[in-house]
């Protein structure tokens, strides 16, 4: 596998067959809770102004649409959108979803906050997983806060089983993920079988170290620069998530 992933990839791997598998993977009570982290470290409030990048089919935009933010999410899979703006017509919230790029952005100066979660950031290589947080701080307006949520790599590393599977009736979806030591990647390779048939599909992501955060957010125009760990607590070796949080 490449060190990157193209277009074509992320909107084969974000597709049809990811909204299937959604609720399994990441249940309502979980998506309430994810909000309610999110509401909590970017300090919203009714009315904050908020930019999700990676938003897929709105799993947490429409939950904090309903707390009362304005929110805009941004994807690059037109299935995930329009599941999305189905999920948001639905509950009654009017979440603004643009179909995207996250290295090039149309905003200067409009968010109060933005965030990045459940390992959306890193798709790209070094110099364009830098230009979106460049893009991202361009967006924020001075004050404004952005929370970056990542698997923790220490914990990656330290996983035994590199295979993972998860069931939704008679459909299975098999991931099989790798390290790539030497260009600090996870690899992984998606095996989907569904009503007869098998897909197979690929992504690959970078895994920056709280450090590395900090010297690229600091450098795309941010200041003081947070950790934490799952759910807000602190972070450490053992946790299996790193929540960064800068400061424009």
């Amino acid at each position: 596998m490449g060190n990157t992933v193209s277009v074509s990839e992320l909107e084969s791997y974000f597709g049809e067959d990811y909204i299937h598998f959604g609720d399994v993977v990441n249940p309502p009570e979980t998506s309430d809770r994810d909000a309610g982290v999110i509401w909590t470290h970017l300090s919203l409030e009714q009315g904050s102004s908020v930019l999700e990048l990676g938003c897929g089919y709105g799993r947490i935009a429409n939950r904090l649409g309903e707390k009362g933010a304005r929110v805009v999410g941004l994807d690059i899979s037109p299935i995930l959108l329009a599941k999305a703006e189905a999920d948001a017509a639905e509950r009654n919230v009017n979440v603004e979803y643009l179909l995207g790029d996250m290295r090039s952005l149309p905003w200067r100066d409009r968010f109060d906050a933005a965030f990045l979660w459940y390992t959306t950031f890193g798709y790209f290589d070094d110099v364009d997983n830098e230009t979106v947080l460049c893009e991202v701080a361009s967006s924020l307006r001075k004050g404004g806060r952005l929370l970056i949520d990542h698997a923790n790599r220490f914990a990656f590393l330290r996983h035994k089983s590199p295979i993972y599977i998860v069931q939704r009736n008679d459909d299975l979806r098999i991931d099989i993920m790798s390290n790539d030591v030497l260009s600090d990647r996870r690899n992984l390779e998606r095996i989907i079988v569904r009503d007869g048939c098998v897909r197979r599909t690929h992504l690959s992501f970078r895994q920056y170290g709280f450090s590395e955060y900090v010297r690229m957010l600091r450098s795309a125009g941010f200041g003081a620069v947070e950790a934490y760990g799952e759910e807000g607590g602190a972070f450490t070796s053992d946790s299996s998530r790193l929540m960064v949080v800068a400061y424009k």
